[in-house]
């Protein structure tokens, strides 16, 4: 049967500061206390008065690991208690900033008593001359990443132990904040060798000479011109510009004014994307978000949803499309990840859809259209199997549209036309290239040649109205030469 674990938190300095009560414990023990660490004042000051300490920093030379580290000091603790009681002593109060302590609640064998201890977050506070009300928050520099930060807030990072965690700690915070922003490095709070030093965040791990178990790293909130990248600001920027003494035209728009602007953001992105231009990508992505949010934020104002509902939505559709992922089924490859997805969104929609063909958007336009229509209809099997059937199709529609124009009247011509691009349509779907992004390439290339036509006959001093269809076409093949 094991014996029982009691921690005691030694405080955040030194011996002043350690409560009478835990003093008289540890000064009248007769037994050898763990401590996780001897760097810290009050060991230090209680092996003067008798008191032999075990400490575990051989550990933290052994293992590159932390996480191997608390595991091992847990491990020899319990192994401990199978024969005595066993007396472990932490830095602060076991409850704060504590992986051992924390791994200790959670195993079931070893029942674990904990004493209390002052906090050096009260030393903290008094040191830096800041008060937690306005927002505080407290990570472990050892395991944390940017996406926990909310940099309106007091940050503390503590566990800062050497250059190498220092480090680590720079390098996610410049990814939000510039180099020269000032944070301070707080060393043995609330102790006789207490000290604040200030410096700018990119010399941040260049004042860390050797390890130090006392130090930690105070980020100050940040103002908002420098959280310009953040999600929480678009948001705020663009309730703003909605709010009553916001923008006119933000205040005057609604979903249907705003069709057209989606509808244009798209094609520009697709621009950006066919010239490769990143800047541009990037831009119009913007663009596109920020239709996103003018949409959720008329939905808020409004009454009706919020762009925490638009969130919330695509990601529990990508959650439960994706079960390959995020349950136990597998996907070997891109062909299974498409027929789970479908039967999963077939599963959403439920009785919604009476048709395989439902779902299409009616306001596409119809090149695309035909693209997405014959793409749902070859997914159960009503589609050609190979190019060759599709080319004779094509063959058969170009002669009945040939026909036309020689022997029925408009509607007729307009019709046969139709089924020659709706067979385009299938042969681009069957060669996986979307019609509508060819063609508008193609619509691209034009107008670059033909502008070059009328760049070089602006040149020559002649009128493109006046100029031969033979020399237009000489410069049409000298654009296409330079292409």
């Amino acid at each position: 049967m094991y014996q029982t674990i009691e921690i005691i938190g030694l405080g955040a300095g030194d011996l002043d500061q350690l409560p009478l009560g835990i003093y008289r414990k540890l000064a009248r023990l007769e037994q050898t206390v763990f401590v996780r660490t001897k760097e810290h004042p009050v060991v230090k000051e209680l092996q003067k008065e008798g008191v032999e300490f075990v400490s575990f920093d051989n550990l933290y030379e052994t293992s590159s690991q932390f996480g191997d580290v608390y595991e091992a000091i847990v491990n020899e603790l319990v192994e401990a208690a199978r024969i005595n009681p066993v007396i472990y002593a932490v830095p602060g109060h076991p409850m704060l900033a504590e992986q051992t302590v924390k791994h200790l609640l959670e195993q079931d064998k070893v029942p674990v008593e904990i004493t209390g201890g002052q906090s050096y977050l009260d030393a903290l506070f008094t040191a830096l001359q800041i008060d937690p009300i306005d927002g505080f928050q407290f990570v472990d520099g050892t395991a944390f990443d940017r996406s926990q930060l909310h940099y309106r807030q007091h940050i503390i990072i503590g566990q800062v132990y050497d250059r190498m965690t220092a480090s680590n700690v720079k390098l996610e915070l410049l990814e939000d904040l510039p180099p020269d922003y000032s944070v301070s490095i707080v060393e043995a709070a609330g102790s006789q060798q207490q000290n604040v030093t200030q410096v700018q965040l990119d010399q941040l791990d260049r004042m860390f000479e050797s390890v130090h178990n006392l130090v930690s790293v105070y980020v100050p909130p940040a103002p908002d011109d420098l959280l310009q990248h953040t999600f929480r600001r678009l948001h705020e920027v663009i309730a703003a510009l909605r709010a009553p003494d916001g923008c006119p035209w933000d205040r005057a728009q609604t979903h249907e004014t705003l069709r057209q602007y989606a509808i244009e953001e798209v094609y520009e992105l697709v621009e950006a994307i066919d010239e490769q231009d990143d800047d541009g990508i990037v831009e119009e992505l913007g663009d596109l978000l920020l239709q996103v949010m003018l949409h959720s934020q008329i939905g808020a104002d409004d009454g009706y949803f919020t762009i925490d509902d638009v969130i919330r939505s695509i990601t529990r559709k990508m959650i439960h499309r994706h079960p390959h992922i995020f349950a136990d089924q597998s996907a070997e490859t891109v062909d299974d990840v498409y027929r789970t997805w479908d039967a999963l969104k077939q599963e959403e929609k439920g009785e919604e859809r009476t048709s395989v063909l439902d779902g299409v958007p009616a306001g596409l336009p119809g090149l695309a259209k035909a693209f997405k229509l014959q793409h749902k209809a070859a997914k159960i099997g009503f589609g050609w199997d190979n190019a060759e059937d599709v080319f004779a199709k094509f063959q058969e529609e170009w002669q009945e549209f040939q026909g036309a124009i020689a022997n029925q009247p408009s509607e007729a011509v307009e019709a046969e036309l139709g089924d020659v691009l709706f067979v385009l349509a299938n042969l681009a779907r069957y060669y996986k290239v979307n019609p509508e992004i060819a063609l508008n390439r193609t619509n691209e290339k034009f107008v670059r040649r033909f502008t070059y036509i009328e760049k070089q006959l602006k040149d020559l001093g002649k009128d493109i109205q006046t100029t031969s269809l033979e020399e237009m076409d000489y410069y049409w093949k000298e654009a296409k030469r330079s292409e």
